[in-house]
């Protein structure tokens, strides 16, 4: 348990390093993550608001109402298309976790990781082999699919497979649309999450890390930990911070008194690092990242690999079954001519009475010339 601290003066300064020196100082056993679409921009995917590169920005040849068009739930149902679109760039299987992922992996290992709260959709998380109990993703992700109508559970990877075609799925059941377990707008949250929000009042360090706090209710969590717990920002701008209240939002000035929250500006992965390296878990964050995309390479080669020897055997057999085909067709076509032949052939009895009749012809010339004779 980490020692009782006044309210006053939590941090010595407002330093990666103190946050650092605070874990080690107070034993620190009840980290929760918040974390957001910046973690997963180092593994290759948009973040949603990054002028130019965003993915709504890219999703401008749609001709979006507005931006987040693309995760309401009543846009979706009109017009799915645009959503699908987005789903091919954000699908699971073509993105490596990042640092990030694994450093929040590492404070599981460490024994001191009590929630990870993200709001991604790609599953990244899963991929590092964090346990699930610790995951609470509170807007879905893409781990299952349902129908919209029958809420009958679509198989994943039928689901999957069209939508890394940019094409939009549709239950057997039914044939209504088929849409990722993804909490859109106009939906509600996950209950999952609901059950979890009192892991924030058992928290001893808060660490927030790659989102810019504008969806809720995800960003006034930051508010749910005790005024005596420290909170961390990593992320390349601040976010959450508030003019309106004294009472919610990160005071990174330290105006408040409580001297407890820190920013880091950067990318995620610099800031993760760093913190590691204070704590003396650089080589333990390096093989976890080494070895766990190591792993997840060989097994996607390995599905590649069983995937074309499928593709080549169902070319095999359809080669096979087109020879069958020809063989076939070739016979059929050779019993026909045989048959032909067999019925224009004359009989053995049909010579022979052709040959008498021929016989009987010569014979009856030889004696009407003789007759002509005499």
């Amino acid at each position: 348990m980490p020692r009782t601290r006044s309210k006053k003066g939590i941090l010595e300064n407002a330093s990666l390093e103190s946050i650092a020196q605070y874990i080690k100082d107070n034993d620190v056993k009840k980290v929760i993550v918040m974390s957001g679409a910046g973690i997963s921009t180092a593994a290759g995917i948009p973040d949603f608001r990054s002028k130019g590169t965003g993915l709504y920005h890219n999703l401008q040849k749609f001709n979006l109402p507005y931006a987040e068009a693309v995760f309401d739930i009543e846009y979706f149902l009109e017009r799915p298309e645009p959503f699908y679109a987005l789903a091919k760039e954000l699908y699971p299987g073509r993105f490596l976790p990042t640092k990030t992922h694994y450093f929040v992996r590492l404070l599981q290992e460490k024994g001191i990781l009590l929630r990870n709260f993200t709001q991604n959709i790609d599953t990244l998380e899963r991929m590092t082999g964090l346990d699930a109990e610790y995951i609470i993703e509170a807007h879905g992700s893409f781990a299952a699919a349902s129908c919209v109508e029958c809420k009958k559970r679509a198989d994943s990877e039928m689901v999957k497979r069209m939508a890394l075609k940019g094409q939009v799925p549709r239950c057997e059941d039914c044939d209504q649309l088929v849409k990722p377990d993804i909490t859109f707008f106009g939906e509600n949250l996950p209950k999952r999450f609901f059950h979890h929000l009192h892991d924030f009042e058992r928290a001893e360090l808060l660490i927030i890390i790659g989102t810019s706090l504008q969806v809720q209710p995800f960003a006034s969590l930051i508010d749910e930990v005790p005024e005596h717990v420290p909170r961390l920002l990593i992320n390349r701008e601040l976010a959450g911070v508030s003019s309106k209240s004294k009472t919610s939002g990160f005071d990174f000035k330290w105006s408040n008194g409580l001297n407890r929250d820190v920013a880091y500006l950067g990318s995620c992965d610099e800031g993760v690092e760093k913190l590691a390296e204070l704590l003396g878990w650089e080589k333990d964050l390096d093989r976890l990242y080494t070895k766990g995309n190591e792993k997840l390479k060989a097994m996607w080669k390995a599905e590649e690999d069983a995937r074309a020897k499928e593709e080549e055997e169902k070319e095999e057999v359809v080669v096979d079954q087109k020879k069958d085909t020809e063989v076939d067709q070739l016979a059929e076509e050779l019993e026909k001519k045989l048959t032909t032949l067999s019925e224009d052939k004359p009989t053995e009895k049909g010579q022979k009475e052709k040959a008498k009749k021929q016989k009987k012809r010569e014979d009856k010339n030889k004696k009407e010339a003789l007759e002509t004779k005499s």
